[in-house]
Parts: structure tokens; sequence; C-alpha cells
């Protein structure tokens, strides 16, 4: 491997091309699928509720892998396992496109979860170690380009491709991308010298493999985002399947945080939280998360229910705020050198937090540049999220334990990203029935307002050619759909309010960032 005279790779910034859109490629399938799902159960013979175990299946193994891949980079040696990942996400891409029943997609879309799940961790590690701190900043920012950009244009992308191509072509272009990575990165990365030694080091010294420590985690995480996954679906505890996951997640995991601490090799090394930064930097990119496929989720049901718009016009909401951040990120990587992580962090958890609070003061007459603008705002306060948290997780722990970071930290991600999408999924449909119950009981034939109203129905109806019975029926079905589309949009502010509300509160805790964290 060529170095430079600081000792760090001489083509570095070559390597964080090939890592940040490896993690692109694997982000971007845990959304790109989500507009398809119809097309392809109508392919397979199966239902649109059945689909759903498409996007379960990815998410359940990704989740698996990711805290463990610090390990599985121990043991392999860091090259050897990323090398291994991309062609393990490549191939089972490759047969994902070619399934030919739903079973054997949900199957081969675990083994794509897998490989993918061990490419987010693997490349930031790799990031951390290819460049000096003073660089990491703006390095990193290629990376969080990837996984902040990847979610946002998903659900874009994989509409377009369904629509005018096929839904094969979503899992078939990982092909020839994962060739082109793989074809880049066996030249290029190399574990380092200091990287090498630390690893024989500690395989030499009794390692041994943490079967319970691996059971116990691929169990809890699983069922845990199975109960994420299917929730609200099955209509949450009410169901006996998700109340059994939630004991077992719940089960698991607890034993889990008990057993890991006192092993010598363990699958999670748990006494890294023992590292403020470290501990509040999960905390805060769990949040980022939540918020980022939270509202990405939102965004385009919100437009598509409320103003009528296609698939593609909501992806056009979406895109300029992905644009944004493409914009933004190496601005906040260059500042990340500069200025202290937790006035970065407080700054766009701020901005989010106020961008959240304008959606929420949207009503049924907003036009398609204020959506676009508002989209804007929301991506230029997460653009300042990702590199400092990132960074601030780094800060005070040994630099043998950077696998084990990138893993953790890509994992608080993932589950607040499950978290977000599943309680603002409930909470807006908790609200809806909320808001609707509240505004029929308003709708009373003694209401001077609703009699007006129902009078001026009717008599509309009844100048357009219906008879007096029919233009009453058609009247109340007028009222009916206002009262619902209010009461949708009713539940949508209380969604974007609930989240800037949550951000608000946290930001202050920023505080506690250690002051020399990315300085």
């Amino acid at each position: 491997m060529n170095t430079d005279a600081s000792g760090y790779p001489s083509q570095r910034w070559l390597i964080a091309f090939v890592v940040g859109l490896s993690a692109f490629m694997e982000v971007l399938d845990i959304s790109i699928a989500n507009v398809s799902l119809s097309h392809i159960a109508g392919s397979l013979a199966a239902s649109e509720s059945e689909s759903t175990w498409i996007l379960t299946a990815y998410l359940v193994s990704n989740a698996i892998i990711l805290p463990i891949s610090g390990w599985f980079s121990q043991l392999l040696g860091r090259r050897r396992f990323f090398l291994l990942s991309i062609v393990l996400f490549a191939v089972a891409s490759l047969a994902s496109g070619l399934a030919p029943t739903l079973n054997w997609l949900i199957f081969f879309r675990v083994l794509q979860g897998l490989g993918g799940g061990g490419l987010q961790p693997v490349s930031q590690a790799i990031l951390a170690d290819s460049f000096p701190p003073k660089q990491r900043g703006m390095a990193f920012s290629i990376y969080g380009i990837a996984v902040v950009f990847a979610p946002a244009i998903g659900p874009t992308l994989g509409g377009y491709i369904t629509d005018n191509y096929s839904w094969h072509w979503i899992f078939l272009l990982n092909v020839p991308v994962g060739a082109l990575l793989l074809a880049l990165a066996m030249p290029l990365i190399h574990d380092s010298a200091a990287y090498q030694k630390a690893r024989e080091a500690k395989i030499g010294q009794h390692f041994r493999i943490d079967f319970i420590g691996m059971f116990l985690l691929a169990a809890g995480l699983g069922c845990l985002q199975i109960m994420l996954d299917q929730g609200q679906q099955d209509n949450w505890f009410s169901s006996s399947f998700i109340v059994s996951m939630a004991v077992i997640a719940v089960a698991t995991l607890t034993a889990l945080v008990l057993w890991e601490p006192f092993q010598h090799s363990p699958m999670v090394d748990l006494k890294l939280f023992r590292f403020p930064n470290f501990a509040l930097a999960n905390v805060l990119m769990f949040m980022l998360g939540f918020v980022l496929f939270g509202s990405t989720l939102l965004i385009p049901q919100f437009v598509q229910a409320l103003y009528g718009y296609t698939s593609m016009l909501a992806g056009l909401v979406l895109s300029p705020g992905g644009l944004a951040i493409v914009f933004f990120m190496p601005l906040v990587g260059y500042l990340s050198g500069k200025v202290a992580a937790r006035w970065l962090i407080a700054f766009g958890l701020a901005t989010t937090s106020a961008s959240l609070f304008h959606l929420s003061g949207f009503n049924l007459h907003v036009t398609f540049s204020q959506l676009m603008w508002a989209r804007i705002y929301q991506t230029v306060g997460l653009a300042f999220l990702f590199i400092p948290i990132t960074d601030a997780a780094y800060y005070g722990v040994p630099s043998d334990k950077t696998d084990e970071v990138s893993a953790m930290i890509n994992l608080s991600r993932n589950i607040g990203g499950s978290v977000g999408i599943s309680l603002v999924t409930t909470w807006l449909a908790k609200r809806q029935q909320f808001h609707q119950h509240v505004l029929i009981s308003h709708i009373t034939p003694y209401s001077h307002a609703t009699k007006k109203t129902l009078h001026g129905l009717t008599q509309h109806f009844e100048k357009l050619g219906s008879n007096a019975g029919h233009a009453t029926h058609q009247a109340y079905g007028v009222i009916y759909n206002q009262v619902q589309q209010q009461a949708a949009m009713l539940s949508y502010i209380d969604d974007y309010w609930l989240l800037g509300v949550l951000l608000a509160i946290l930001t202050p805790f920023v505080l506690l960032i250690g002051h020399n964290a990315n300085k």
C-alpha cells in the first residue's frame, strides 16, 4: 500500500469514493423497493401484505449483521470482510432480481441484507483509518452524502425503474455496480500494518467465538426488527405474534447486556458505552435515523394522500432536499475541522426541529414550491448532524476499536430509522382516528353550519341533474370526504409537531459532548 509522508494512504480520496459508493448502494436498497411492492406481489402471485416481508427480511438480516461486523472484521481482516460483503451483496442482488417466487425472493433478500450490513460500518472504519483526524470530517462528508442522500432518492428511483422498466432491475442494477466496486477495492484497500498487528495480537490472545452472544444478538435484534416492521400492520399488541416478538426481543437483549461484559471476545463490546461521547453520539445518531427515515416516509405519503401527487411528483418534492445535502455535506466536513462538534450538532438539531415546526403549520392549500423548500429547509439541518455526530463517536475511544465504533453507530442509525417509521405511522393512524371522531362530533342535524352546508351541496347536485334523495346522499358524501381530508391533514401536522418537539428536547444535551471532540 502506497502511503504519503503522513503515513496515510496516498490514494485516500479515491478510497473515500469507493467506500462511499458501497454505502450508497447498500442504504439505497433499504428504501428503493418500498414503492414497488404491489408490482412485485402481482408478478409473483402474492398479496401485498405478504410482499412487505421483502422489506422486513432485508432489515432483519441487516440489523443482525451490523453490530457484529466489527467482530467479523477482527476475525477475517477488514479488507477481506469488505470484499466478501461486496460479493455477497452483488450475488444476492442478482438472485433477488431473478427470483421465481416470493419465498425465494425473501430468502435472497436475507442474504442481501447480510452482505449489505457489513458494508456500512466497515466503509466508515476504513475512512477513519485512511485519513488523519483533521481530514476525517471531509472524508465522512462523502460517506454522509451516501447514507443520507440514498434514502431520500430511493423511493423516487424505485418508482421510476418500476414504471419504465421492471421491478427486477431494482435489484439487478446492483450487479454491475458491485463488480465495479470489487475491481476498484481490490487494489486500493488494504489493512494497515498497525491494524494487522493489533488484529493478530487479539486473535492470538485465546480468541474464542461467542456463540451464546451471537445467538442472543441475532434473536434479539431480529425479533425487534420484525416487531417494528410488522407492528402497525398487525395492530401491535393485539396480535399474539407481535407480543411474542416483543417478549423474545426484550428477554434476549437483556440477557445479551448481562452476558457480554464478562466475555473475553464479546460479540458486541458494550464497554464502549463507558466513553461519554460515544454513548451520546449513539443517542444522537438514533434520533438522526428516526427523523431522516420517518420524515422521508411521511412527506411522499402526505403529498400523495392530500394533494393527489403522483409517485414521481412526490419524489420531486424530496429530490431537491437530497441535492441540498450533497451541497452542504462538504461544507460541514470543512467546518468540522474548525468548529467543535457540539455546536455543529446543536445547529443541525435546532434547524431540523424548526423545519418540522414549519411543516406543522401547513394546510391543504400549500403549493409544490412551498413543499419543496420546506424539505430543503429540513435537509440543511440534517446535513449538519451526520458528520459531527460520527466524528464525536470516535473521540476518546482507543484506535483499535474503530470497527466496533463504526458498527454500533450505524446500528443506532438503522434502528432509529425503524423505530421512527413505526412510530410516525402508528401515531398518524391513531391521530387520524382521533381527529375524525372530534370533527364528526360537530356535524349534527342541530348544527346551523351543517344544515347550511348540506342544503347548499344538495341544491348544487340537484342542479346537476340528481333527484332530491340522491343529491342529499351525494352531499353527505362530500361532507364525509372533507372530514376525512381534514382529519388526515391534522394527523400529519401532529406527526411533524411530535418530531420537532423530540429534537428540540434533545438539543440542550448536545452540550455534554466533550470540548475536544473533532478538534
